[in-house]
């Protein structure tokens, strides 16, 4: 896991460089399609590198995070976070030189891609569709749309180059070698261009194309017909949908045309289909991911029971962590919609988020009560929670905290009522803490505990 203090220092410096000229229009792009999913913050730090470049220039001057920092009113870990959510989704090249105990950054800004392969991207459409909904985001669509020019109806009347102009005689058009070489820019100079965005990438290194290709016979799928872009789409729509090799390969097998080619189209609406079928839901959502491997503590084979369950955590999305928590039950969009929030608003990683749900359900007789939810996590986003390990050592330090919290709420809503328990907790809390619940006298309440805890032993086990 790498910390931003072990790759960023205030008096690091950094240049900001544009892979080509920005314009107005990106910025619109920036606002409103890609800042949904990224958030704010990373929009405005995208924005207030692209403005230390003067216009029609593609280099910035030299200049220190501290600096930076000042300027933008966020902490290096702030920076550091937002820098690295614009390198995932395609917005920033990052270039490292170090010099001594110096470091110098090169932060290439990239363009946003345009409207069009934004809508067909098949994969930042479907994020931002489930974020925004139908109604907003047809209305993103139309107004990143204009009518198309009907020309059918006319002949083209236009006139060739050949047709208006002559050329002088071939001689007075020859150029020496020397000459040739000022039509070129020096070597350590570019032409001032437009290139064109890029699309989020590294997906085909998290798919198993060895097993893929292990039991697909060539006679329904040909060699030749896996092209750079289909293995990019494949690999695309399985980390988008979480299909599996095997799954995939009839899904591929299905999309065969008479020419014997992926129709990619077709591989879409497919896994599309296949979602819809298996998870009885529309779109995926954020919340189908898992904790990036960077921000793993787990990587070798755990040794002890407590080192499996963090791997469990740090390797299950936090729907299907709901889904363990509820017996199997698929989670209501209530439910969903909390987790979904929570993940975007407060920026929480998924496995933090895995612990966040199994405190709060253990603690709330296994219901995802909104208002606790989020205090707890805006707690956990001002301690710049961002592993599994942090997570559960602060539920273990802010655990009376949060009782205190659950308490005012309970009497808040019920004044009249006097608390007589205290609710189960995960086993990876203090047990000083679990041992300091409340005797109680009605033996219904006591036998419910007991069935909980029960209960919370049997997920984890089963997880």
């Amino acid at each position: 896991m790498t910390k931003h203090w072990q790759e960023l220092i205030p008096v690091d410096r950094y240049m900001v460089s544009s892979a080509g000229l920005l314009h107005d229009y990106d910025r619109k792009i920036l606002t409103l399609l890609y800042q949904p999913l990224i958030g704010p913050v990373c929009v405005s730090l995208y924005m207030t590198l692209w403005s230390e470049i003067e216009a029609n220039r593609l280099w910035s001057h030299s200049s220190t995070h501290y600096s930076l920092m000042n300027t933008i009113g966020l902490n290096l870990n702030e920076i550091f976070e937002a820098r690295t959510k614009l390198e995932g989704i395609g917005l920033l090249k990052v270039y490292r030189k170090k010099m001594n105990d110096e470091k110098q950054f090169i932060y290439e800004l990239r363009p946003p891609l345009t409207p069009e392969q934004f809508f067909t991207d098949g994969m930042l459409n479907i994020y931002l569709y489930k974020k925004i909904g139908k109604a907003h985001f047809n209305r993103l669509k139309k107004f990143f749309c204009d009518d198309r020019i009907q020309v059918d109806e006319f002949e083209e009347v236009t006139k060739s180059f050949s047709a208006i102009f002559t050329s002088d005689h071939m001689d007075s058009l020859y150029m020496s070698d020397e000459a040739a070489d000022t039509l070129e820019p020096e070597s350590t100079q570019q032409f001032i261009g437009r290139p064109e965005g890029e699309e989020p990438e590294g997906f085909e290194s998290t798919f198993d194309f060895t097993l893929f290709f292990s039991g697909l016979k060539s006679s329904l799928a040909p060699k030749k017909a896996f092209t750079s872009k289909v293995t990019e789409t494949i690999s695309k729509l399985a980390f988008l949908y979480g299909i599996n090799p095997l799954q995939m390969q009839g899904l591929v097998i299905g999309s065969v045309n008479m020419d014997n080619e992926i129709d990619l189209k077709e591989l879409r609406k497919s896994a599309q289909n296949w979602y819809q079928i298996e998870y009885n839901k529309d779109m995926p959502s954020l919340t189908e991911r898992v904790q990036p491997v960077k921000h793993r503590t787990q990587h070798e084979e755990p040794k002890t029971q407590e080192q499996e369950y963090i791997r469990h955590l740090e390797t299950t999305s936090p729907r299907d962590r709901l889904m363990q928590l509820s017996g199997g039950a698929e989670p209501s969009a209530n439910d969903m919609q909390i987790i979904e929030g929570v993940m975007l608003n407060q920026n929480l990683r998924p496995g933090v988020i895995n612990v966040l749900i199994e405190y709060v359900m253990l603690k709330t007789d296994m219901k995802l009560t909104k208002a606790y939810v989020e205090k707890i996590a805006s707690h956990w986003t001002r301690k710049n929670v961002s592993t599994v390990t942090e997570a559960m050592e602060l539920a273990k330090s802010e655990h009376r905290q949060y009782q205190e919290w659950a308490k005012a709420k309970k009497e808040g809503r019920n004044s009249n009522k006097k608390a007589t328990r205290t609710e189960p907790v995960p086993e990876w809390l203090n047990k000083e803490e679990t041992e300091t619940a409340a005797v109680v006298d009605d033996s219904a309440l006591i036998e419910r505990k007991r069935q909980l805890e029960e209960k919370m032993k049997n997920l984890k086990n089963r997880g």
